[in-house]
């Protein structure tokens, strides 16, 4: 494989738990079908990297947690993510100049096969389409959970995953979301996603579908006490190396209840025969043609302070929900946009 020794790449590396440093490594040239991708964004999918951060990935689970171009392997070191916006600058004239997600790690400047990439919509801002891996994982939940129309629903944590998911659930005609967090703070976001925001005493019970996307083993406990007859529990959190204790000796199974798993690896099961993951993905990104979106950003750092963010945000930070990270370049793009 040829190397262009001038051009180098600055990577995001978590070195060991609780610790990750930005590193420079030897950006190889693009082949036939590959594109180089220049970074503008990426996201920070708090949940899931902050446990990676912590060291938190269950050996029987360091297989199936791998990112799609990580490298490195659990605990450490390994480089880690999957929201990545940026601009095609080598490759496929039809892409060259593109703005493009990609499911790639904290890192300036990539090479990856041009099939990896997909094209953000133009109505769609940049800096908005971090949310996408985000928005897949919730399109994923709500396929899992199969909301008919009119329902009742409430989903359980406030935070981009929990929220996205109340978003399209309160897109459907005739339901009545509810959304339950802790942190009253959340109640703004609530009313700008137009939904109800309730806290864990004052929610209503006897829901139709019920969503817990908390990643706290309370909030499973709560989902629980909500449920109808013969209601499904979807469970869209990862709780990594914690135990989850659940009081399934009071009306679990007088009221028939289910729990089911929800994860974004694979097209939910109603839709498989169907759906790929290029489908999937192209639908997230036109979905995110919605400036209320922009209130999911609740906060925005240089990617030379990934390493201190990281490390904050891992410590779950009251009222935090996507971490933008910003690169060179970005806020031309936003300008070009515009």
């Amino acid at each position: 494989m040829q190397v262009d020794q001038a051009l180098v790449a600055r990577a995001f590396w978590l070195t060991r738990p609780g610790y990750g440093e930005i590193l420079d490594e030897s950006l190889p040239l693009p082949g036939p079908g590959e594109v180089r991708v220049r970074t503008l964004y990426t996201g920070i999918s708090r949940g899931t990297e902050s446990r990676v951060f912590r060291g938190e990935v269950p050996p029987s689970q360091h297989q199936a947690m791998r990112a799609p171009f990580q490298q490195g392997d659990f605990p450490a070191p390994v480089k880690y993510g999957y929201c990545n916006v940026g601009v095609v600058e080598a490759g496929p004239a039809a892409l060259r100049g593109r703005i493009v997600f990609c499911l790639y790690p904290h890192q300036d400047r990539y090479v990856v096969p041009a099939a990896a990439v997909t094209p953000v919509p133009a109505c769609v801002p940049p800096g908005r389409a971090v949310l996408a891996a985000n928005l897949e994982t919730a399109l994923n939940v709500l396929w899992d959970a199969a909301p008919r129309l009119g329902d009742r629903i409430t989903v359980i944590g406030a935070g981009t995953v929990g929220c996205l998911i109340a978003w399209l659930a309160g897109r459907m005609p005739g339901c009545a979301v509810q959304l339950l967090d802790v942190d009253a703070g959340k109640a703004a976001i609530a009313a700008q996603l137009g939904v109800r925001f309730v806290a864990p005493d004052q929610a209503v019970a006897e829901q139709d579908v019920v969503i817990h996307a908390s990643g706290a083993p309370a909030g499973l406990a709560v989902a629980l006490r909500l449920a109808g007859f013969e209601a499904t529990v979807v469970e869209a959190s990862w709780f990594g190396v914690r135990s989850v204790g659940l009081p399934l000796g009071e009306d679990f199974h007088a009221k028939r209840l289910r729990i089911q798993s929800s994860q974004v690896g694979a097209v939910a099961t109603a839709q498989r025969g169907r759906w790929d993951h290029r489908r999937r993905l192209s639908t997230v990104l036109d979905l995110l043609d919605d400036p209320v979106l922009d209130h999911l950003i609740s906060g925005e750092s240089a990617f030379a302070e990934l390493p201190q963010v990281l490390a904050q945000l891992s410590q779950n930070p009251a009222g935090a929900l996507c971490q933008r990270i910003v690169y060179a370049g970005a806020s031309r793009a936003m300008t070009d946009f515009q």
